[in-house]
């Protein structure tokens, strides 16, 4: 089952459940999940886990930044609002890698680019993405290229 029918039968479960906030929860992630359809129409493309997982990941970056600026602001009920979001969201994200196997995969790609300096850095993000895919969290390993790179 694909993430697509799998958030599809959350939201049918949530629904008769009467579950609102979780509800809500799925019809934000739906509701995104239909604006990548929209978009993709236009290119005649067909929409599968391998798009929706870096939209998933958006989701948690803008809602992360979201929940700082509330609790700067003083409104903590709506930052954790904000984090019931998140952990919706990463419900339906792959696992990450520990921070062993990602090493292990970035210097796999350093020596695959034959990476020397950090103005080689984007062909070992385009070699992990290419393995990777979107199961891996692009932000996180940038860190980690640059570093090993530096």
């Amino acid at each position: 089952m694909g993430l697509r029918e799998q958030i599809a039968e959350d939201l049918k479960t949530a629904m008769k459940a009467k579950d609102a906030e979780r509800v809500s929860q799925l019809r934000g992630i739906t509701a995104k999940i239909k604006d990548l359809d929209v978009a993709a129409r236009v290119s005649g493309k067909e929409i599968g886990d391998g798009e929706i997982v870096p939209m998933l990941r958006g989701m948690i970056k803008s809602r992360t930044e979201s929940a700082t600026l509330y609790r700067e602001g003083g409104r903590p009920e709506l930052a954790e609002k904000e984090e019931g979001e998140i952990a919706a969201i990463r419900s339906y994200l792959p696992p990450e890698m520990d921070d062993a196997a990602l090493a292990a995969a970035v210097d796999a790609a350093i020596a695959e680019t034959e990476a020397a300096s950090v103005k080689d850095m984007g062909k070992v993000m385009a070699a992990l993405k290419a393995k990777f895919g979107g199961d891996l969290d692009m932000g996180r390993v940038n860190g980690v290229v640059k570093t090993r790179l530096s």
